[in-house]
């Protein structure tokens, strides 16, 4: 049976999280998917001009506001929902995603490659890149594996959640650099799995420094196919059916697979290490 799979894209408000929380219902009412795929930080906005705003917003997972919602949601739709949050664990703030079941089960995903002024304010993801056994809602079962936004950058982020059976990967974004849409295709490609990219749009500032999200939230197929984009500023969520298992044939053609073929033992691990061979 097909799944419905979704990204979800708007601007949320700098720490607004009511505001945000009600734009995102909005956008949620009577949307039938069984998969919903939100942005990065999405409750709070993304540029933090200090550290007591990140405190003001972070919440504890899975005892948050915005857990709370978002259990409610999707229950309501029978949708399992991805979304982006400040999660804080003690005195450690983390850039986190929730994974968010119709039956109220929640697990989390904390990003491991942290971007510009994240490195300022967040900890390092701790939980490695995980994928989780999901449902549909007519009861197909599939793999979902999670990153966040700036894990697009290192192809060994993908290619681990496809190691590990992922036969979709949802990428809630707050992206600012212009490479990642066209990037995703062939992060689907070369790892041969379903890829949601929900991304924001708009501005934040922060003394002088401008920072613009550039929208394009997307989903690709396995064969690098982009099944559908938005627009750069649009408040949007885009639907599209699919089957999460044809992932799950790797074959590139009757002689080759695109994760069978790999040589891990001719593959640099300490690349620090490595040496340079002389020539003749």
């Amino acid at each position: 049976m097909p799944v419905r799979a979704a990204y979800l894209q708007f601007a949320p408000a700098y720490l607004e999280v009511d505001q945000n929380l009600a734009a995102v219902e909005s956008l949620l009412r009577s949307v039938e998917a069984d998969l919903i795929v939100l942005p990065e930080l999405f409750t709070s906005g993304y540029f933090f001009q200090s550290k007591d705003d990140l405190e003001k917003v972070a919440e504890p997972i899975p005892n948050g506001q915005s857990v709370a919602a978002l259990r409610s949601w999707a229950d309501a739709l029978g949708a399992t929902l991805v979304a982006g949050l400040a999660e804080r664990d003690g005195d450690n703030f983390y850039n986190s995603a929730v994974i968010v079941r119709p039956d109220g089960r929640v697990d989390t995903y904390r990003k491991v490659h942290l971007f510009y002024e994240e490195t300022t304010l967040f900890e390092p993801g701790d939980l490695g890149f995980r994928v989780f056994e999901v449902d549909s809602s007519a009861g197909t079962s599939y793999r979902l594996g999670v990153m966040v936004c700036f894990d697009w950058y290192f192809p060994e982020a993908a290619r681990t959640l496809a190691l590990r059976g992922a036969d979709v990967i949802a990428h809630p974004s707050n992206l600012v650099l212009p490479h990642c849409p066209d990037s995703m295709p062939v992060r689907a490609r070369e790892n041969h799995v379903f890829t949601i990219t929900a991304n924001r749009h708009g501005r934040e500032e922060k003394e002088g420094e401008s920072l613009r999200f550039i929208g394009m939230s997307e989903v690709c197929g396995p064969s690098g196919t982009i099944l559908t984009r938005a627009e750069e500023s649009a408040n949007v969520v885009g639907i599209v059916e699919v089957d999460p298992h044809e992932a799950r044939d790797r074959g590139i053609n009757a002689h080759n697979d695109v994760l069978g073929d790999r040589r891990p033992d001719t593959y640099a691990t300490d690349p620090m290490g490595a040496t340079v061979t002389p020539s003749g």
